[in-house]
């Protein structure tokens, strides 16, 4: 008896070994064939001093309205007519809610869908006392050491002036669009867009236009960022999170501090935030995380490509592993951050109030008011007011856009005829873009910036050093050309 079971148990091993393997012979790549292209003709000393300067422009989206200065706009709007003159001649301007622009290069069958090419212009602050410990100031437009150095060189004035060098230089070769293009330019991204990309979508719907797809940042090719790879990855967003804000507020009776009631306001407070930190929502690799593996997996070394071959089997064991790293957890689920505790006056005086917020950045498939439900079941207690926070409007997640799509397919193609050794695949934005305006303008939406940034690139967005590397921005530039000549030529 023992033998028999012995060997059955020896018998399916071999089968599942031999599944095991089977599985990740096939598990082969799907990378689309690089096709000839042609580079533009790109002035490398000048296309960098223009991003410089376009970073000495403050054009700073502040939390506080009244702190807004739109004049920073308006001088900016007026150097890139300077700076760009053969864009400024071809192509219509308009000045969307007196600091947005959108840009109408017009094609020559205008009965094809157009494409929406999006980025913006504002930037967030420089955090008070960092300016010290920047390389260069943020604000002077510095070029050295093979880098832009500036607030907007990576977020996001490094793609509007890529865009519109690119369209220059097009424009100089007698390039023409067959299909219709527009430059969306906002001027309040860092703070939600709604009176910039929104009243850009808004004016392009009331037009009738639906564009066959639009493109915006939110993911880049990055580079050694993916294990098992040794080359950078191209990562074409086809989703992003959502968002929402709730204020969790406790109404004590208060008093002195020597008569402490059993718990105060803080304590339930507390106690509260203690559950929601403790029952996360459930992690998932699904939708375009999955779609991700199952395309830049097969790019992978063994034996990773292995696992990612066999995710019936080792799914777990990938989750466990991702949820290990605070990007990738992100990624898997939608999060929950306390971001603000208020309670207190005085050390011996027990407070009325304590209050919390709560950010939480929503998985595709999870919705603001399923997150609602959720904080409510964990905290459990009638006690706690579970509210949006006041002036907070939140953002459903994203649809998730097509891979199967002409136009997915047409940006992997640009991608691999530019950079034909980078493996192309889907992704995800964990943060918020612009393109949440233009979902109802665009067919399909996707986000992605055509520069090469590694981990020290990104970390230095919105943070200290914010910076790019000449050679990669002028690599972007020739993507962005191919992206455009493939969209519309």
């Amino acid at each position: 008896m023992l033998k028999r079971l012995l060997l059955g148990a020896a018998a399916v091993l071999a089968v599942l070994v031999l599944v095991l393997a089977v599985k990740a012979a096939l598990f082969t790549s799907v990378q689309l064939e690089p096709q000839p292209t042609e580079k533009i003709a790109i002035d490398a000393d000048a296309a960098a001093a223009r991003l410089a300067k376009a970073t000495t422009f403050k054009t700073i989206s502040h939390q506080i309205p009244w702190e807004f200065r739109g004049s920073e706009f308006t001088e900016f709007h007026a150097w890139l007519a300077e700076a760009f003159p053969q864009v400024h001649a071809a192509l219509q301007r308009e000045a969307v809610n007196d600091y947005s622009l959108l840009y109408t290069w017009k094609g020559s069958e205008p009965d094809l869908p157009p494409v929406l090419l999006l980025a913006h212009m504002d930037v967030v602050p420089v955090d008070a006392g960092s300016a010290e410990g920047w390389t260069h100031p943020p604000f002077d437009g510095v070029v050295a050491d093979g880098r832009v150095w500036g607030r907007g060189s990576l977020d996001d004035k490094c793609s509007v002036i890529g865009l519109l060098e690119t369209t220059e230089a097009l424009l100089k070769s007698g390039w023409q669009p067959r299909r219709t293009l527009y430059f969306c330019f906002g001027h309040d991204e860092e703070i939600g867009g709604a009176n910039g990309a929104g009243k850009i979508a808004a004016l392009l719907a009331e037009r009738g236009i639906k564009a066959w797809f639009s493109l915006d940042e939110g993911s880049a090719i990055v580079e050694g960022v993916l294990p098992g790879i040794d080359t950078p990855v191209a990562l074409i967003a086809t989703g992003e999170k959502g968002y929402v804000s709730l204020e969790l507020t406790v109404m004590g009776e208060g008093g002195h501090s020597s008569q402490p009631p059993p718990q105060t306001s803080i304590g339930i407070l507390a106690a509260g935030i203690a559950r929601l930190e403790a029952n996360q929502f459930p992690a998932a690799v699904a939708g375009p995380l999955a779609e991700m593996f199952d395309v830049v997996g097969r790019e992978m070394d063994m034996p990773l490509r292995g696992l990612l071959a066999n995710l019936w089997l080792f799914r777990p064991l990938l989750q466990s592993q991702l949820a290990n790293s605070d990007t990738t957890n992100a990624a898997l689920r939608t999060t929950t951050a306390v971001t603000i505790m208020e309670a207190g006056t005085k050390e011996n005086v027990l407070p009325i109030k304590a209050r919390a917020v709560v950010n939480f950045r929503i998985l595709p498939g999870d919705t603001v008011a399923g997150v609602i439900e959720h904080t409510k079941r964990v905290l459990a207690d009638d006690r706690i007011t579970v509210n949006l926070v006041e002036g907070s409007e939140p953002d459903e997640p994203s649809p998730v856009s097509s891979t199967d799509s002409d136009s997915y397919r047409l940006l992997a193609q640009s991608v691999r005829n530019v950079h034909p050794d980078f493996p192309v695949g889907p992704g995800m934005t964990l943060g918020g873009t612009d393109t949440k305006h233009y979902y109802g303008v665009a067919e399909n939406c996707y986000r992605f910036q055509p520069f090469v940034l590694d981990s020290a690139d990104l970390a230095t967005i919105h943070g200290t050093d914010e910076s790019i590397l000449i050679e990669r921005y002028l690599d972007g530039i020739q993507l962005f050309a191919e992206i455009l000549r493939n969209a519309a030529g």
